[in-house]
């Protein structure tokens, strides 16, 4: 690893190779003298910039999360009305082949961390409000002008679609559907939820 300009510029370095390395190795298995093989460093190197493996996972968790959250903001942005804005909300979260793919690998790799890390845990918290908060906001933007008829609050069906990101991301990860088909069961959700012919 190159010798770094800052303290700044070393964490962000280090926070790469733990993804890497938590990726090709899985959270649960992985070990300091992983990350700090990854990175090209000594362990000792690491534990300078971080107390323990704990708090680097929590600094890699979210840098993912910011990562994913501000790439579907930008997509949702780009589109005009509530129709095209649901389906980039849509599309942005399935776990295309590529980049796409391997960030909701390495957050999906580090949900069991959340279960016994505190700052993890808080930050995935986090994570799952703003992305209900996407969906929810163009729910909600639809009703107000009479293209979507919801039959629940549009905070509940936000909070269905995450749900439902997750599940169907992890059918992709284990091999049992594809990105596309995903993609397609969320738009039957929408249809259903929405009851806007839009989504056939």
């Amino acid at each position: 690893m190159p010798r770094p300009r800052n303290q700044a510029e070393r964490r962000a370095q280090l926070i790469d190779a733990a993804a890497r390395a938590v990726i090709s190795t899985g959270a649960t298995a992985l070990k300091l003298r992983d990350v700090a093989a990854e990175a090209e460093v000594t362990p000792a190197s690491v534990l300078y910039y971080y107390a323990d493996l704990q708090e680097l996972f929590s600094a890699v968790f979210e840098h993912a999360a910011a990562t994913y959250f501000g790439t579907r903001e930008e997509a949702i942005a780009a589109a005009e009305g509530p129709v095209d804005r649901l389906r980039a909300c849509i599309r942005s979260g399935v776990p295309w082949p590529g980049a796409g793919e391997q960030s909701t690998r390495l957050l999906f790799e580090l949900f069991p961390v959340a279960l016994r890390n505190e700052a993890v845990g808080r930050a995935h918290r986090v994570f799952v409000d703003e992305q209900t908060d996407l969906y929810r906001q163009v729910l909600a933007d639809g009703e107000d002008l009479g293209l979507f008829t919801l039959g629940a609050s549009p905070r509940a069906l936000a909070r269905s679609f995450v749900a439902l990101e997750d599940g169907y991301a992890m059918d992709l990860l284990i091999g049992t559907a594809t990105a596309a088909e995903i993609e397609a069961r969320l738009l039957d959700h929408a249809r259903a939820v929405t009851g806007s012919p839009a989504f056939a």
